[in-house]
């Protein structure tokens, strides 16, 4: 991947107030493939008695995720905003555990780009969440003929 499409990636994540918000750091970042992870923080808990990290910050550490795979995916995305995330809650993350998350953007068409993706907490055999998700995919616009780029 080269450093214009980490760099775009970086920025469209750091660019988002909630994300800066949760503390979320871009671990990782291949074509297509992003790794973003957010400390445990006791203020997004959503259930006092367990310390269980509220489900609303993992979904949106998913969505996050996602979009940053769209972003890095080969295409050449300049832009993208969610359409459909599916998430399936597997279990509490364990209080006090950091959580990740990995998304793949794995098909891509003219204006739609499709990712899965998982979130763990240290326990990496049972994923605190799985995901599915359609985002939209804002290209750059075409040279027009005869000008190089």
């Amino acid at each position: 991947m080269n450093d214009r499409k980490r760099s775009a990636a970086r920025q469209f994540i750091e660019a988002i107030p909630h994300s800066r918000a949760l503390g979320m750091v871009l671990d990782s970042l291949d074509d297509g493939v992003a790794v973003i992870s957010m400390p445990y923080d006791a203020r997004f808990v959503g259930d006092p008695q367990t310390g269980v990290i509220h489900g609303g910050a993992v979904s949106a550490l998913m969505d996050t995720c996602g979009g940053a795979a769209v972003m890095s995916h080969p295409t050449g995305a300049i832009g993208t905003a969610t359409i459909d995330l599916r998430i399936d809650y597997m279990r509490p993350a364990k209080p006090g555990d950091r959580i990740t998350a990995r998304a793949e953007c794995y098909h891509v068409t003219r204006s739609v780009a499709f990712v899965r993706a998982t979130a763990h907490d240290a326990d990496l055999a049972l994923p605190v969440a799985t995901a599915t998700g359609a985002f939209t995919l804002e290209r750059a616009p075409a040279p027009k003929g005869g000008e190089s780029g």
